[in-house]
């Protein structure tokens, strides 16, 4: 299966062992499906790293999609320890059970996995990192904020040392999604995964007793594209998305990896979330720093 075959690989600019980190994500292909080189890694990583309005280093993480195991393995043997310790964590899988559900189905959102088929790759993953530089590493699974909520998933959440919460007001269409609402549908979402992730952990289990707090593995609002619902992809309505959901209740606070850095380049995908054109530099598309940066919090991320 396409989503759960693949893992996702979260690494850390530095080491793993400071309380917090946020970065963007990063996918394998440009628009055209023609793949990345090193170079292109390499060159967006920098741009993370001094992105305009914030002290260098504080988007210091990234998360790399899509890996198979066999890269992975491959990756341990040839550099070892300084690749290793910069892996914070693996996700089996991305959004695997909303392309399984009802709504993903409706959406003809591709190839799913159940919570059982999860678990069984988890349990595989884990087999095979063990004795391995990597056995130790946290492994997860990546899934919509409803699913997670979703009481037919509480055994993946069992099976999981992180959750990763992908949530978008902008695909909300089914909900009052205008970019006014868009801070009030984030909280909603986090909020409901930390409650259910609370009472698993209370309830324990196998790995329940190493689950750290919620990880917002996905969110951003597009800057072109289709509507949906209310929400109107603008450069104006993503800078707004950026300070409310960003500045106002992530940064500084909790594991964040925004989508995305920057999406176009070789051709601009539809919907576009980037939040840098695609020069050689890099240009902001909207201002980036956060208007409230004496708040505790916003940009104090190590």
């Amino acid at each position: 299966m396409r989503g759960i075959l693949s893992l996702t690989a979260f690494l850390a600019a530095l080491s793993p062992a400071v309380a917090l980190h946020q970065g963007f994500n990063y996918g394998a292909f440009f628009t055209d499906t023609s793949p990345k080189k090193q170079a292109d890694f390499e060159a967006d990583f920098k741009l993370a790293q001094d992105l305009q309005g914030f002290p260098t280093g504080t988007f210091n993480s990234a998360r790399l999609y899509t890996m198979v195991l066999a890269a992975l393995t491959t990756a341990m043997r040839i550099y070892s320890k300084p690749f290793t310790d910069l892996v914070m964590g693996i996700s089996v899988g991305s959004e695997d059970l909303y392309r399984s559900s009802a709504a993903g189905r409706s959406m003809n959102a591709g190839p799913g996995a159940t919570a059982a088929e999860i678990m069984k790759y988890i349990r595989q993953l884990r087999e095979r990192l063990r004795g391995t530089p990597l056995q130790g590493v946290k492994i997860g699974h990546v899934d919509t904020w409803s699913e997670w909520v979703d009481e037919g998933n509480r055994e993946v959440l069992r099976a999981v040392e992180f959750v990763g919460m992908d949530a978008y007001s902008y695909w909300q269409g089914k909900m009052e999604n205008g970019v006014e609402q868009a801070g009030r549908l984030f909280n909603m979402a986090m909020t409901e995964t930390d409650v259910v992730v609370e009472k698993v952990w209370e309830e324990g289990g196998l790995f329940s007793k190493n689950l750290t707090s919620v990880w917002v593995t996905e969110t951003g609002f597009p800057v072109s594209g289709m509507t949906v619902g209310k929400a109107v992809p603008s450069k104006e309505n993503a800078l707004r998305f950026w300070q409310e959901v960003g500045c106002g209740m992530l940064f500084g606070r909790v594991n964040t990896w925004w989508y995305t850095l920057r999406d176009v380049g070789r051709g601009t995908p539809v919907p576009s979330f980037g939040i840098l054109d695609g020069s050689m530099g890099g240009q902001p598309l909207f201002e980036l720093s956060c208007e409230k940066k004496g708040e505790e919090g916003i940009c104090d991320a190590e």
